[in-house]
């Protein structure tokens, strides 16, 4: 357990060293900080060179979540509910994103973007995070539905609803927990990524995790660490709030079950 701790611990405590290094008066990145100044955090509120990167990632990320979620609910329905022949092969296809390393699937989406001319187009960015995001719906979904009574769509037939609307009122209020789960984590995935939105950007359109790599190349300044606290505290919350609505459908879903 000691070791355990430890490990983690290590990978924490660089990424905590961030935060007092984001109120340094100096123009560069140091550690430990010299004096103390809010000026990078206004900087990045008020610069429109981050406000503009910053307003088109969450525009992705809307979109993203909004995408995933929708279409990652169906992949669990139909892994989860469907009888068909390769489900195992589907499962695996879903799920390969995640499992190859993010910089052959940029290279793989530049080649194919290129060729259809997208590259810099919202819908390249929406596309390429929406192959990263669908794997993490899915198994949020498919982790609820497993949970979830499926005779009680089966009453709800047996009473003269359809399937859809057995679905609509039945079933997804029960799993809308995991749903929603899966969409914060599309919207992180998305807001964070940086391999494939520096693939797949443009001079014109990029995105903020772009512009941050490109700020670090160049001058280093303590702004890019105010950005990194300011991200760090979003996922923070979006990740309790995610831990929270697991919590509520898990208090839920036995009060269905059989």
């Amino acid at each position: 357990m000691a070791f355990a701790y430890a490990v983690i611990a290590f990978l924490v405590l660089p990424v905590l060293l961030v935060v007092p290094m984001s109120f340094s008066d100096t123009a560069y990145l140091s550690f430990p900080p010299q004096g103390f100044t809010l000026k990078w955090y206004v900087e990045i509120f008020t610069e429109p060179m981050w406000i503009r990167p910053t307003l088109f990632s969450l525009e992705i990320a809307l979109l993203v979540s909004a995408l995933s979620s929708v279409l990652g609910t169906a992949a669990a329905l139909a892994l989860v509910r469907g009888r068909f022949r390769g489900k195992t092969a589907v499962r695996l296809l879903i799920i390969s994103p995640i499992i190859a390393p993010n910089v052959v699937v940029a290279i793989a989406m530049f080649f194919a973007f290129v060729e259809v001319g997208l590259i810099g187009n919202l819908g390249a960015f929406v596309m390429g995070h929406s192959v990263l995001s669908i794997p993490f719906v899915m198994l949020t979904v498919s982790a609820a539905l497993h949970r979830f009574d499926p005779d009680l769509e089966l009453a709800a037939m047996n009473l003269g609803a359809n399937r859809w609307t057995a679905f609509r009122r039945v079933t997804l209020p029960i799993i809308m927990p995991g749903v929603a789960s899966g969409a914060i984590f599309s919207f992180i995935i998305s807001f964070d990524e940086p391999v494939i939105s520096y693939f797949v950007s443009s001079v014109r359109q990029a995105t903020l995790p772009r512009i941050m790599f490109q700020n670090i190349e160049t001058s280093v300044q303590p702004n890019v660490a105010a950005i990194s606290t300011v991200l760090m505290l979003l996922s923070v919350l979006l990740l309790s709030l995610t831990w929270l609505l697991r919590r509520g459908q898990a208090q839920r879903l036995p009060e269905t079950s059989p």
